[in-house]
C-alpha cells in the first residue's frame, strides 16, 4: 500500500488538508502543530498524526482510522459518522460533539462537555472511551450512544459536575469505587449489572488491546451506569411515546 509522509510544521491548515485529501493509502503527518480540520469528512484512509492536531480533528469523519501520538485539541470527532480515532494522550473540550457513529478512544483525560449531543440511529451507535477523568457536563443532552470513563490513575471521582445534564438517551458508564455525586435529576444512577457489563466488555477489551493495558485491572473496579430518568421531561420532547 502507498505510504505518504506529510510535514506539517508551520504549514497553513488548509494547505495541509489539501495534501491529506490528495494522498492515498497510509498517511503519516509529522510535526503537527495545531492545524485544524484534519481529515474532515474523509473516508477510507489510515492516518497517523505525530504532534498535536488542532480543533475539529476528524469532523464529519466517515470511515478513516486516525491515530494521534500526542494530545488533541477541542471538538475532536465533531459530528463524526463512522471510523475510529485513537488518541495516545489527552483530548480537549467537546470531544465527540454531536457524534453519530464510530469510536473515539482516549488514553488520557478529556475536557468539558465530552459527548455533548451524542446520538444514535439504528445500527449507528457511537462509542467514546476515556482512560482518565473528564471535565464538567459529560454527556450533556446525550441522545444515544455509549460513553465510558475509566478513571485510570484517578484516586477519587472520575467525572466532574453536571454529568448527564439534559440526558435523554444513551448510556454513560463510570468506573470508580464510589458512586458519582451531585448528578442532575434527569439522570438515573445504578450499579452496572452483569447484563449491562456484557454489552461493553468487548469494547473494553478492544480499548485495552489498543493501549496495551491489562483488562483484568480495568475490570477490578466497579462500574456505575447513568441513564435518563424515566420521569425526565426531555423524554417527551425528544423521543416518541
Amino acid at each position: 500500500m502507498t505510504q505518504t509522509v506529510l510535514r506539517a510544521g508551520g504549514k497553513y491548515f488548509k494547505l495541509l488538508n489539501d495534501e491529506v485529501r490528495a494522498a492515498s493509502g497510509d498517511i503519516t503527518i509529522e510535526d503537527c502543530a495545531g492545524q485544524r480540520y484534519i481529515a474532515a469528512g474523509q473516508r477510507g484512509k489510515n492516518i497517523t498524526i505525530n504532534g498535536t492536531p488542532g480543533n475539529a480533528l476528524g469532523a464529519y469523519l466517515d470511515g478513516c482510522h486516525i491515530t494521534v501520538n500526542g494530545n488533541a485539541q477541542d471538538a475532536t470527532g465533531d459530528t463524526m459518522n463512522d471510523g475510529m480515532i485513537v488518541i495516545n494522550g489527552s483530548a480537549g473540550d467537546a470531544l465527540g460533539y454531536g457524534m453519530r457513529g464510530g469510536k473515539i478512544y482516549v488514553r488520557g483525560y478529556s475536557g468539558y462537555r465530552t459527548g455533548i449531543h451524542m446520538k444514535e440511529y439504528k445500527d449507528k451507535v457511537p462509542v467514546i472511551i476515556v482512560g482518565g477523568a473528564v471535565g464538567s457536563f459529560l454527556g450533556e443532552y446525550q441522545a444515544g450512544g455509549t460513553i465510558i470513563v475509566l478513571g485510570l490513575g484517578v484516586p477519587d471521582f472520575t467525572v466532574d459536575r453536571f454529568t448527564g445534564t439534559g440526558q435523554h438517551g444513551g448510556r454513560i458508564f463510570v468506573r470508580q469505587r464510589k458512586p458519582p455525586e451531585n448528578l442532575p435529576p434527569q439522570v438515573a444512577l445504578s450499579g452496572a449489572t452483569d447484563d449491562d457489563m456484557a454489552g461493553i466488555v468487548p469494547l473494553l477489551g478492544e480499548y485495552a488491546a489498543v493501549f496495551s493495558l491489562p483488562l483484568d485491572e480495568i475490570m477490578a473496579v466497579p462500574f456505575y451506569l447513568l441513564r435518563p430518568n424515566a420521569n425526565n421531561p426531555y423524554n417527551s420532547m425528544y423521543t416518541p411515546n
